[in-house]
């Protein structure tokens, strides 16, 4: 079986056909599907859906892009809202210094608060970062050292550097379709030398589309081409990176509810 770790069920191109695509989901052996929230006045949606159907969780958070936009929240409510048994997560949170969406200064206090709730609930933050490694890097260190929180880098695309920081702090380092593309060819570089035991996998639909559904809307059921080619660059074979990124997904998420009956 797979678990698609981060995917967004609530977004225009999944929602109006959400039952078909979870029975594809299933039909492929996608088993749990991660509903990421990114922003808070949205979340009641992403919620409803996870209520909906057993082999579906979700998260509370704000997307960088959304800090400025979205309501302020602070860490008693973040906190508030994982006190639902389907809310399993914190995040999407993060840097985004490529689209500057918000300003810096507004993320990075968005991104510590996450952070916070991560460590008093020691639910996973989903972390999100765009050219931004070295500053995310620099938080990541500064926050572990204030006690441990668990979390994972989301659709990895980042440099050595910030891989090698995620693992030592036993984080996670979630793989999306990029890493089938052709140009990716530096991330599978760094991928491949990661240690097993941190990787998972997600598809970031309706986004991303791995090859050869690259260009169309991304959904879970995809997830099979992301592993196929996970496979590859780790010399197993999809049996086993299925086997193991489905473990580390559950250690990780250990509020999350096996098995998965929907």
């Amino acid at each position: 079986m797979l678990v698609d770790s981060h995917c967004h069920l609530d977004y225009e191109g999944l929602v109006e056909d959400i039952d078909g695509i979870i029975e594809r989901a299933m039909s492929a052996n996608v088993q749990y599907m991660l509903s990421i929230s990114t922003k808070i006045t949205n979340f009641s949606s992403v919620l409803t859906t996870a209520e909906a159907y057993q082999n579906v969780a979700c998260t509370v958070g704000i997307h960088p892009h959304e800090t400025s936009s979205e309501p302020k929240i602070d860490v008693d409510t973040i906190v508030e809202y994982t006190k639902h048994s389907k809310v399993i997560g914190i995040g999407e949170t993060g840097l985004d210094f490529y689209y500057d969406n918000a300003p810096r200064e507004i993320q990075e206090t968005s991104f510590r608060n996450h952070i916070k709730a991560a460590r008093i609930t020691q639910l996973p933050v989903i972390i999100h970062t765009r050219e931004a490694d070295e500053r995310t890097i620099q938080i990541i260190n500064e926050e572990q050292k204030n006690g441990y929180f668990p979390g994972l880098i989301h659709c990895f695309s980042a440099g050595r550097e910030l891989a090698e920081c995620a693992v030592e702090h036993d984080m996670r380092i979630s793989l999306s379709g990029i890493i089938t593309f052709k140009s990716a060819s530096d991330i599978r570089q760094t991928v491949e030398k990661l240690p097993l035991k941190n990787i998972l996998l997600e598809t970031d639909a309706p986004f991303l589309a791995p090859v050869p559904h690259r260009g169309k809307t991304n959904e879970p059921s995809f997830i099979t081409h992301t592993a196929s080619k996970a496979a590859e660059i780790f010399g197993v074979d999809e049996e086993f990176i299925s086997k193991i990124t489905t473990d580390n997904f559950f250690t990780l998420f250990e509020k999350a509810k096996r098995p998965f009956n929907r």
